[in-house]
């Protein structure tokens, strides 16, 4: 299924800089390697034997004003809406692979909800707040580390919304 690795050198670069941040901020769960890509919360569920709403996933917006990166961290289950980000943040627009990567540090598929080469303006799915345990991308495609919505939260300092589509 997975492998957890304790040994840094096995893991590649960017995984390797997640985990050495995560060890230096106490956060004491490895950094696992998924057999098969986590790119999607589907993928990254069906390979660690979680739900699909249990994935904390990145999604790195462009704010219009002043192009700074917004990163919004949701539910696996959920759409993000758009709307509900921008009146937090103010007006958004979507990120392409190339400010993904120049703005993070990650490629898309990996982005880690901490360590990005631009401090992000952060916000955190409330739905999170649902569930015990969670998974997030640890700076690669492949690379996860397990924690609680308490230590998402404590982590990253961002303020838990509601940003999650709903059906009308």
């Amino acid at each position: 299924m997975t492998e957890s690795l304790d040994n840094l050198d096995a893991l590649p670069d960017s995984a390797r800089r997640v985990a050495l941040m995560l060890r230096e901020r106490g956060h004491a769960k490895p950094v696992v390697m998924l057999p098969e890509t986590g790119k999607t919360s589907a993928e990254a569920a069906a390979g660690l034997g979680c739900e699909v709403a249990q994935i904390a996933k990145s999604i790195l917006f462009r704010r219009r004003k002043d192009d700074a990166p917004v990163l919004v961290i949701a539910s696996g289950a959920n759409r993000v809406d758009e709307k509900k980000v921008a009146a937090h943040v103010g007006e958004i627009g979507r990120a392409d692979a190339r400010f993904v990567r120049e703005k993070t540090g990650y490629a898309i598929g990996g982005v880690c909800p901490i360590g990005h080469a631009t401090t992000p303006v952060t916000l955190i799915d409330a739905d999170l707040f649902e569930l015990e345990s969670l998974w997030a991308a640890a700076g690669h495609p492949h690379a996860v580390f397990n924690l609680s919505p308490q230590e998402l939260e404590a982590l990253t300092g961002a303020p838990v919304v509601d940003v999650a589509l709903r059906d009308a």
